[in-house]
């Protein structure tokens, strides 16, 4: 691999990366979505400085979204 193909590499995943932080720049000032990992359901345990959170409602909810919305773009993409 020449220096040519690897700096196009880099270039790539730096773009991809920067992509994916502005993506939760604006995540964060959703307001709905700022209660993943605080839903009911979600196990939560503090012990002193210590504190254990486990999202279980919050991933559901979020593979249930993605699985609606890939099947949709899959159907739009394949119609004849």
């Amino acid at each position: 691999m020449d220096f040519q193909n690897l700096g196009r590499i880099l270039l790539l995943v730096g773009g991809v990366i920067v992509v994916i932080g502005g993506l939760f720049l604006l995540i964060g000032r959703v307001p709905f979505l700022n209660r993943l990992g605080n839903l009911p359901g979600d196990i939560r345990i503090e012990t002193g400085s210590i504190t254990c959170i486990v999202p279980i409602v919050s991933t559901i909810l979020i593979s249930v979204v993605l699985t609606i919305v890939i099947n949709v773009i899959l159907r739009i993409i394949n119609r004849p």
